[in-house]
């Protein structure tokens, strides 16, 4: 496998793409119900298959991640050329940006001396759709980038 292969809820979020899938493989639902009893190890690499396929097209698509914890922000915008990050650290160690009082707190006081800023970019590896799910694996999650945006406008000013 490239990824990861979908959840359990996931896979049946997707049931429909699912069973579009196994009909371009040619297979029926009684085929794939006789694969999953007789040979399961087929079975799961079809879905592995599948899995790689979904999140090939979510990676393709995805522009901006965000992995926020207590006291770090990164935020990442993913262009066509390279991986640009906007990191965040707070150095009030009773501040959790996790929480809406941290995080409202953060925006009082983004200017202060208790918040560091730093920028960076990285050109892509070989695939640019792996070091995308490298950055979730990390527990990055798919964002529409409006903190990244909203963070862009701070640091040019």
């Amino acid at each position: 496998m490239k990824y990861r292969r979908l959840t359990k809820e996931q896979l049946e979020e997707l049931h429909p793409e699912f069973i579009n899938f196994l009909a371009t493989q040619s297979i029926t639902a009684d085929e794939w119900d006789t694969l999953k009893k007789e040979k399961p190890e087929v079975a799961e690499e079809e879905i592995d298959v599948f899995s790689d396929l979904i999140w090939e097209g979510v990676l393709s698509k995805v522009e901006y991640l965000e992995n926020i914890s207590e006291r770090h922000m990164h935020l990442f915008h993913l262009t066509d050329k390279e991986m640009k990050l906007l990191s965040v650290k707070i150095m009030n160690p009773e501040i959790d940006l996790r929480t809406d009082v941290g995080f409202g707190w953060f925006k009082r006081n983004f200017q202060s001396n208790f918040v560091e800023y730093l920028t960076a970019s990285k050109a892509y590896g070989e695939d640019k759709n792996v070091d995308k799910f490298e950055i979730i694996k990390q527990g990055a999650v798919i964002t529409k980038g409006e903190l990244y945006r909203w963070f862009e406008q701070i640091v040019e000013h």
